[in-house]
């Protein structure tokens, strides 16, 4: 075992050196475990599944051209489904006003369980569906039944949605009743024009948000029956409509070719947009995620870059002091010390410097998560995440002190005589 005593004594001499070097090492911690911390949050968050087969999922955005009325534009929407599902290695499609990881895109809706409800009522995102979009979305029923065609409303855009039934996720259904699978025939007001009556639920179907300003419930969502027949310049995507097509397996390149033209060939008077008019699931999340994408590789650059900065200053320090203390240890070496003692001294001397940098980097750094709590959406850090910042200083600690101990080990005992 190595003494301790003589190098806390040791320590005593170098202060401002020790000093410096633990101030390093605490605010090395304070910030890597927050920014490791940053780093999971955003990759769980970009990589989590919507629920959707999104593989064989692509949109087309279409606007119209004029100002059709509502009747023309929901018998066009009817043609324009029936030709993209006859379509050749097309499964099925729907329209709707919002698809998963659009940015800004999908309803907000507040569901209440009584009219004259005075508590807060539950935030959830909403779809407009028909009776084929669980099976182009690819999500199964867990409970309850789908829609039927006759339930299909054409809403107009000053037209306020009354859903007499409506499909809602699992989650959304354990935020609203105690027991979420007894969900499924429970009444909730969407509006206080009248009740909607809850016929089936779903596992998992992200909301078209990929922000971070609601991510607390962007898997709530609710399946409205209905059509958006407008061509108000208002409405989204100036008055237009969105096709969600899911292709049978390998069909996916092929049909994102044949789906517009056949749509430009059954009606002129459209617009699909030949640079985002047409975007799969896979590249709407990739530009939905491309911020946290670069935040966690920007925290990540952050955390090796500090590392390399503690790393250099330990080794720095490590070689000033070997240098300086030449005699010393050749007057231990002629005393009998080993090079393993020596050896074991310095990474001892290294262990205790890091020690107490790790001790005041824990509490900069839970002090650092409270306040980003504070100001920004971040959860929690929970404690294993200092661990692991602490492990890899101390780590990091050891493998820069391993080269200067090993000049300090290679001193020979005559270097006690040197300056005799």
């Amino acid at each position: 075992m190595t003494p301790i005593r003589p190098i806390l004594a040791a320590l005593r001499r170098h202060k401002m050196a020790t000093l410096l070097n633990v101030l390093q090492i605490a605010l090395t911690l304070a910030v890597v475990s927050n920014a490791l911390f940053i780093v999971k949050t955003r990759v769980v968050h970009l990589s989590r599944a919507t629920g959707t087969d999104e593989a064989h999922l692509f949109v087309i955005k279409n606007e119209w051209i004029g100002r059709p009325d509502a009747p023309h534009i929901d018998a066009q929407m009817r043609s324009d489904l029936t030709t993209l599902r006859g379509l050749p290695g097309v499964r099925n499609a729907f329209s709707s006003e919002a698809y998963p990881m659009e940015e800004g895109g999908g309803g907000l809706v507040r569901i209440k369980h009584r009219v004259e409800q005075t508590t807060k009522a539950q935030l959830a995102l909403s779809y407009f569906a028909d009776e084929h979009a669980l099976d182009t979305f690819g999500i199964p029923l867990v409970a309850g039944r789908n829609f039927r065609a006759d339930e299909i409303a054409s809403l107009g855009a000053y037209d306020k949605s009354r859903p007499a039934v409506i499909i809602i996720t699992r989650d959304l259904a354990h935020k609203l009743f105690p027991d979420g699978a007894a969900a499924v025939g429970q009444r909730v007001y969407l509006s206080d024009d009248g009740p909607s009556t809850i016929i089936g639920l779903v596992d998992r179907l992200q909301g078209g948000y990929a922000g971070s300003s609601t991510r607390s419930i962007d898997e709530d969502t609710v399946l409205v029956p209905a059509r958006y027949a407008s061509s108000d310049d208002g409405a989204a995507y100036a008055g237009g409509t969105i096709y969600l097509v899911r292709t049978q397996p390998g069909q996916l390149a092929a049909v994102l070719r044949s789906a517009p033209a056949a749509l430009l060939a059954q009606n002129r008077m459209r617009l699909i947009s030949a640079e985002n008019g047409v975007i799969t699931l896979a590249q709407a999340r990739t530009k939905a995620y491309a911020t946290d994408r670069g935040v966690a590789i920007m925290m990540g650059a952050v955390c090796v870059l500090l590392l390399l900065a503690t790393a250099g200053g330990i080794v720095g320090l490590s070689s000033f002091w070997v240098g300086q203390r030449r005699r010393s240890i050749g007057v231990r070496r002629a005393l009998g010390a080993t090079r393993g003692d020596i050896l074991r001294y310095f990474q001892t001397e290294n262990a205790l410097i890091v020690g107490i940098g790790v001790v005041l980097g824990a509490m900069l750094g839970i002090a650092a998560n409270l306040s980003l709590m504070t100001h920004y959406e971040l959860p929690r850090m929970p404690l294993w995440v200092l661990g692991v910042g602490a492990l890899l200083l101390w780590l990091l600690g050891q493998l820069a002190v391993f080269g200067p101990a090993r000049r300090a080990a290679a001193v020979p005992p005559v270097e006690a005589t040197r300056s005799v």
